[in-house]
């Protein structure tokens, strides 16, 4: 790895084609991309023009060439044309221009390379102005696709952006005179997010350039990053902390150099076994180096539209100063200070201020405007005046416009002075495959979706505030969600002290600063409890109530539950999960403001009159009832899971000599199963036809292993007439169907079970029937389940 280690493999691909192309006069082959560049990684492949004057026999001789690479199994993109041709194509296509810029000589004719280098790079520099806006446009479509490699879990080091490709913008741009977009800090970047995607292809074997969760450690590993157990530190200097503006010296590891073509030594790769690599270390360097690349394409792009404008203006033109917020004027596009704001001198909320102009007008903060309140707005006092706290507020509830803000004051070190927990938040990993981004990107991000809800809840200062520090206590020591360690705390009750803290120094009286609290420790409350429980017991209503207290603070839990599941990803909310918290809510508002609770639900009256068994279908709802007998449920589930449907919840009980089970499903891959076959499958184990479960039992499924142990907690108090067993263990078809046949055979019934299911694992709530068993009982059922696990 390293710049060394991709020179070399340039040069050795070099004089290889060499030997493919014989000398001949008017022909020349051309390297473009990483082998134009010469950081070649280790599984990359090859990007070839082969450059010809109209000689005859082009096609023939550029097969010669072709052939043996492909025969060397090595990717090929390639291409055959005239100078001119290439520079047509170029003029439509910049996607092209910017790969001629790249363009080396490899062999053949030196002066046609030669002449296509120069007049390409020449094209550019007249043409660029003119072809950035479509450069641009495809630019954001890939960042749309792709994300933002610097809160990604799992980004793609090359398309995401602030990735690989986003440096090889930057060098077109600078090429093109507009701006100096390499600055040291950019280079240094670049060189560190090269030797990350060179480690990935050689840990994984093959062409990738998407960092997943499972190949972190091991990246890590040959980059030298190891954990502080073995030895090595945990992550680079600097990364940590605020990210360095684009012009500022960088931060290298040791031995690196940061000018063009410099060569750096390649990483030290220890012998397999003898070092852990720091995952998350690792984690935080790329988004620190992603930022870098991304603040300078930023500064990229509003150089060159400053540029066009000017040039629209015309010689006589003049720029438009607006006013915005006190102190701070729009000028040429950007945010900056007001002449009486540098005059005089600033007030400590001067900064929040300007941030919160430019989240509500998402405007730019110009770089020199930034980098004079870093050095000269004096520290907020504690607790903040009403003017800060003010401007806090409204910079958190601006919605879309406050990410790109925050991100601004996060790279020069603003909101490090405004909290002093951010750099402990900054760029953290969460170990959740439900979660997309990193914990600090996740808490802006909530801020932001909660603003959608401001309308629905009495106080939504609160809602903002509550949603920004909602997730402060993920990655302290005992919190399981954040570094990967057994949990001793949730996340929420650790970081219930630290967001009343925060709240008090903002300067909330003290029953606000009560409610932050009470927001933050219980913001998984809704969710846990509608996945989890029995909404139809009366005691889950009733402890959610004692819980919440109010009307207000139930309907602002209930918009941090929206906003959070919004900022987390995809996966952590669903129609089905929605409706369910919203029945929550709906229940326990009205026990807070009648006292009324939900009563029992009476069976379908279907289920007690058709002759049995009895199958009723709807695409989300398995009904059935037949002569009661132990072990139904578990035989449906059974029958469910060879038919690939989800049991998100079920319910079992014996009216009338009848045992009914009511289930709730969702298909397991998207599609439906054959409601005809599901059915008769369902009455002929209804009816005691066993080969309906031996044909599940023949599938093997089981449950995946992943290092961490299933875990069992019981909950005596949780439910009126039963004690709820709880089964935290890793996703699998089929493991209600085999948890509900060993509590079957164990003698226990089950009267309800909720499934939730989060990421690749689920927590399973059985209801047991009793006052609950003794403990020696309760042991043996303990090893029961897990063994079904």
């Amino acid at each position: 790895m390293g710049a060394t280690a991709r020179q070399d493999r340039a040069e050795r691909h070099d004089r290889w084609l060499r030997t493919l192309l014989p000398e001949r006069a008017g022909v020349a082959l051309v390297a473009v991309g990483g082998l134009g560049r010469r950081q070649c990684a280790p599984h990359g492949d090859l990007d070839l023009v082969l450059v010809h004057t109209g000689v005859p026999g082009i096609d023939d001789l550029a097969a010669s060439v072709w052939y043996p690479i492909w025969d060397a199994r090595l990717q090929l993109d390639h291409s055959v044309r005239t100078v001119g041709e290439a520079l047509s194509v170029a003029l439509d296509d910049v996607k092209v221009s910017l790969g001629l810029l790249d363009a080396r000589y490899v062999a053949g004719d030196r002066a046609v390379a030669e002449e296509l280098v120069r007049t390409a790079a020449d094209q550019w520099r007249r043409t660029a102005v003119r072809q950035l806006p479509a450069l641009r446009e495809t630019t954001e479509s890939r960042w749309r696709t792709h994300g933002e490699l610097a809160f990604l879990l799992e980004g793609d080091l090359k398309e995401a952006a602030g990735g690989l490709r986003d440096v090889g913008i930057l060098r077109a741009i600078a090429t093109a005179g507009l701006t100096d977009a390499l600055r040291p800090a950019v280079r240094a970047a670049h060189l560190r997010l090269l030797d990350t995607r060179d480690a990935l292809h050689q840990q994984v074997g093959r062409r990738v350039d998407r960092l997943l969760a499972q190949e972190r450690a091991g990246v890590a590993a040959l980059l030298g990053l190891r954990q502080p157990s073995a030895g090595g530190s945990a992550a680079p200097p600097g990364t940590g902390g605020p990210q360095l503006p684009p012009d500022a010296a960088p931060q290298l590891p040791p031995g690196g150099g940061s000018e063009p073509g410099a060569r750096r030594p390649s990483a030290t790769v220890p012998e397999p076994g003898n070092v852990v690599g720091d995952g998350d270390a690792l984690l935080r360097r790329v988004a620190g180096d992603a930022r870098t690349v991304s603040h300078a394409l930023d500064d990229a792009w509003r150089a060159a539209d400053r540029l066009r404008a000017r040039r629209r203006r015309g010689a006589d033109g003049r720029l438009v100063r607006r006013p915005v917020a006190r102190d701070v004027v729009e000028h040429d596009g950007e945010l900056v200070l007001a002449r009486t704001a540098i005059g005089a001198r600033p007030d400590p909320a001067l900064s929040l201020r300007v941030a919160a102009a430019a989240a509500t007008t998402r405007l730019p903060i110009a770089r020199a405007t930034c980098e004079w309140l870093a050095a000269y707005c004096p520290p907020l006092p504690s607790p903040w005046p009403a003017e800060a706290r003010a401007a806090l507020v409204t910079l958190l509830g601006a919605g879309p416009g406050l990410v790109a803000a925050w991100e601004t004051c996060d790279r020069y070190g603003l909101v490090d002075a405004w909290l002093p927990e951010w750099p402990r938040l900054r760029s953290l990993p969460q170990h959740n495959p439900v979660h997309r981004y990193t914990v600090d990107r996740h808490l802006v991000q909530a801020a932001a979706e909660a603003s959608r809800f401001a309308r629905e809840v009495e106080r939504p200062d609160l809602l903002v505030l509550g949603a920004f520090l909602h997730d402060i206590g993920k990655g302290l020591p005992g919190d399981g969600t954040a570094g990967g360690h057994p949990a001793v705390a949730d996340h929420s009750v650790l970081g219930a002290p630290l967001a009343e803290a925060v709240a008090t120094r903002v300067g909330l009286p003290p029953a606000e600063v009560a409610l932050i609290g009470t927001l933050v420790r219980l913001h998984l409350l809704l969710p846990d409890v509608a996945t989890r429980r029995d909404l139809d017991d009366p005691v889950t209503i009733t402890r959610v109530a004692e819980a919440v207290g109010d009307l207000a603070t139930l309907d602002l839990l209930h918009a941090l539950v929206r906003a959070d599941a919004a900022a987390t990803g995809p996966a952590a909310w669903s129609d089905w999960k929605g409706r369910l918290v919203a029945d929550l809510v709906g229940r326990v508002r009205t026990a807070l403001d009648t006292g009324a609770l939900p009563a029992p639900p009476e069976p379908d009256p279907a289920l007690l009159a058709e002759p049995l068994p009895v199958v009723h279908l709807t695409p989300d709802t398995v009904a059935v009832a037949a002569a009661d007998r132990r072990g139904l449920l578990a035989t449906v589930a059974g029958c469910l899971a060879l038919h690939r449907l989800e049991v998100v919840a079920a319910d079992a009980a014996t009216v009338d000599g009848r045992a009914l089970v009511t289930c709730r499903v969702q298909p397991r891959y998207g599609l439906p199963p054959d409601p005809v076959a599901l059915a008769a499958d369902l009455r002929r184990a209804l009816a005691g036809d066993v080969s309906v479960i031996q044909r599940l039992r023949g599938r093997a499924l089981a449950a995946r292993t992943d290092g961490a142990a299933p875990r069992v907690v019981w909950h005596r108090d949780a439910a009126t007439d039963a004690v709820v067993l709880e089964l935290r263990a890793a996703d699998a078809a089929g493991l209600l169907h085999r948890v509900t046949s060993a509590l079957d055979a164990a003698g226990v019934e089950v009267r309800a079970a909720r499934i939730s299911t989060l990421g690749g694992d689920v927590v399973d709530a059985f209801y047991l029937v009793g006052s609950g068993p003794d403990d020696e009982t309760r042991a043996r059922l303990e090893t029961t389940v897990l063994a079904a696990v």
